[in-house]
C-alpha cells in the first residue's frame, strides 16, 4: 500500500516527506518484532496529516510501544532521552565518560590541564594503552541544533595549546592522542570536512557512520536512566542529581531506588526493565 506524499514539521521547522520507511526503521530499532512494527506503522500511517510535527509522530508511535512493551518504548526514546540530561551539560559529559569507561579507557571529568598559552578546563580526560585524548562534549538540549564549523575549530585551537605545552615537558612519557569532539545531535557539512582536515575526531548522534553515539549506546547497552519508561521526571531528576547517569548503575546499586520513596512492586518493575536494557 503507497502512502501519498504528506509533508511534515521537522524539530528545525523545515518541512520533510513522510517517510514509511524511516518510522519502520526507527521501530525495528526498539527490539519490536516485525508484526509489532507493521502494526504501529499502519496505526501511524492512517493519522498522519499535512503539517503534523515529527515530536506527534514521535509521541503516537511512543505510546503505542509503551502499551505493548516498556522495554521497547525505552530504546525508541533513545535520541529524545539524551536532550532529556539537561538542562546542562554536566550530565552528558558523565555519559560520555562511562561509555569511554566501558570501551576500556580510564577516564576522568572536569580536570584542569595546562596550555602553552592559557590553562583550560578539559571536560574528559581518557587514557588506553599509554596514550591519553582529551574530549570535549558539546551538548544541546534541543533538537534541531546541529554543531557548526565554529566548535571543532574553537575545540582544535584549545587541544593545541594544550599538545605544545605537554610536548615541551620531557616528563610527560605518554602520548598525547588527537583530540574529540562529542555531540549528541550532529555535525554541519563544514564541521565534518574541518575534523577530518586537522586530525580531530568527531563523534555525534550517528557519526562516523555505524559507530556513532547511538551504535556505542547499543552496542555496550549503556542506556541513560532518562529512557526509562516506568521513572518520571522529577525521580529521574533526582538521580542525574547523584551522578546516576547510567541504567547500569541501578543494577549494579539497587538502593538509589530506595531514595525515591517507591513501593516494592513498582521498584521491581523498574528493575526488571533495567536489567532487559542492559541484558542482565
Amino acid at each position: 500500500m503507497t502512502t501519498p506524499d504528506i509533508e511534515i514539521i521537522k524539530s528545525s521547522g523545515e518541512k520533510a516527506i513522510f517517510s514509511l520507511d524511516k518510522l519502520r526503521n526507527s521501530l525495528k530499532h526498539s527490539g519490536a518484532n516485525h508484526e509489532l512494527v507493521e502494526q504501529i506503522v499502519d496505526t501511524v500511517r492512517s493519522e498522519v496529516y499535512p503539517g503534523i510535527s515529527t515530536k506527534e509522530i514521535y509521541n503516537r508511535a511512543y505510546a503505542l510501544l509503551k502499551r505493548k512493551k516498556s522495554v521497547f518504548a525505552s530504546k525508541y526514546k533513545l535520541k529524545k532521552a539524551i536532550y532529556e540530561l539537561g538542562p546542562t551539560g554536566f550530565p552528558f559529559e558523565r555519559f560520555v565518560a562511562a561509555i569511554l569507561q566501558y570501551s576500556g579507557f580510564s577516564v576522568q571529568v572536569d580536570i584542569i590541564m595546562t596550555g602553552t598559552c592559557v590553562k583550560h578546563e578539559v571536560d574528559v580526560l581518557a587514557e588506553k594503552n599509554e596514550t591519553i585524548t582529551i574530549v570535549e562534549c558539546k551538548f544541546h538540549n534541543e533538537e534541531g541544533l546541529n554543531c557548526n564549523v565554529k566548535i571543532p575549530l574553537y575545540i582544535n585551537s584549545r587541544y593545541n595549546d594544550i599538545k605544545s605545552h605537554w610536548l615541551s615537558k620531557k616528563s610527560n612519557t605518554k602520548k598525547l592522542d588527537r583530540g574529540w569532539v562529542v555531540t549528541n545531535t550532529r555535525f554541519t557539512e563544514d564541521a565534518l570536512k574541518y575534523g577530518e582536515c586537522s586530525d580531530l575526531y568527531l563523534l555525534s548522534w550517528d557519526y562516523p557512520k555505524n559507530n556513532g553515539l547511538k551504535d556505542r549506546i547499543d552496542r555496550l547497552s549503556l542506556y541513560p536512566i532518562t529512557v526509562l519508561s516506568l521513572l518520571t521526571n522529577r525521580e529521574k531528576q533526582f538521580l542525574l542529581s547523584r551522578d546516576v547517569v547510567l541504567c547500569r548503575q541501578l543494577v549494579k546499586d539497587k538502593f538509589f531506588l530506595d531514595h525515591l520513596g517507591i513501593s516494592s512492586t513498582r521498584k521491581e518493575k523498574i528493575l526488571k526493565e533495567v536489567g532487559q536494557l542492559c541484558n542482565q
